[in-house]
């Protein structure tokens, strides 16, 4: 894949893409996905199929939008350093602490990449774990899956809100604002058609979210 000049980036923050979970109807969905992104409808494109089951709807896309974040920020790791971005932030007034409630518990102060490794080892986990995202048909959805998969996309949120603070120009440099609008225009209205981020949350990119919800 020619995608950004995948060759020459930090192999701690950037992975192989995953795939949708294989037992499931996830690479059924995944075709729709693609089938429907294709049309250029995005607004269409989010929308649950209809007689679908709603979690696996929420599971193909989850590993969809991970995709997606993991090689956006892959094409930054060279220009969002410890030493240029020492802390995750969101413009002056939004810092972002990371903890996972397990490792760790009390929130800590990281910079910008470390948070990014974190996040992304953290998501992959979930994804990972057969007892959340599960692979095998007909196998049961945990009951706090929706809760799983609204914290994995308010963090993957903050990704986006840090590109768009302290990276933007670089994006554009780079050609690739196109793309970044697209993805992140995909990930609002589908955050917004699931509710899966609180309003709160979207504050440090709030007016480009209301420009892309026409609210």
């Amino acid at each position: 894949m020619s995608l950004f000049g995948l060759g020459s980036r930090n192999q701690k923050t950037f992975r192989p893409k995953k795939n949708a979970p294989s037992g499931s109807k996830g690479a059924q969905l995944q075709k729709h996905i693609d089938s429907t992104l294709g049309s250029g409808n995005l607004r269409e494109a989010v929308r649950l199929p209809p007689g679908e089951d709603i979690n696996e709807w929420l599971a193909v896309n989850t590993v969809d939008f991970f995709n997606q974040v993991n090689i956006l920020y892959g094409t930054l790791t060279e220009f969002c350093t410890a030493s240029n971005c020492p802390t995750m932030t969101a413009g002056p007034k939004y810092e972002y602490r990371w903890a996972d409630g397990v490792t760790i518990k009390k929130p800590i102060e990281v910079s910008a990449p470390k948070y990014a490794e974190y996040l992304m080892d953290w998501i992959e986990a979930q994804l990972d774990d057969e007892a959340i995202f599960p692979q095998k048909l007909g196998a049961p959805f945990p009951p706090n899956f929706r809760d799983v998969v609204r914290t994995i996309f308010k963090r993957l949120f903050r990704v986006y809100a840090h590109i768009y603070h302290s990276h933007f120009q670089k994006i554009v440099s780079l050609k690739e604002e196109a793309h970044l609008n697209t993805c992140f225009k995909h990930f609002v209205l589908f955050t917004w058609e699931f509710r899966l981020i609180d309003k709160g949350e979207l504050a440090p990119l709030s007016d480009l979210v209301d420009s892309i919800l026409q609210l």
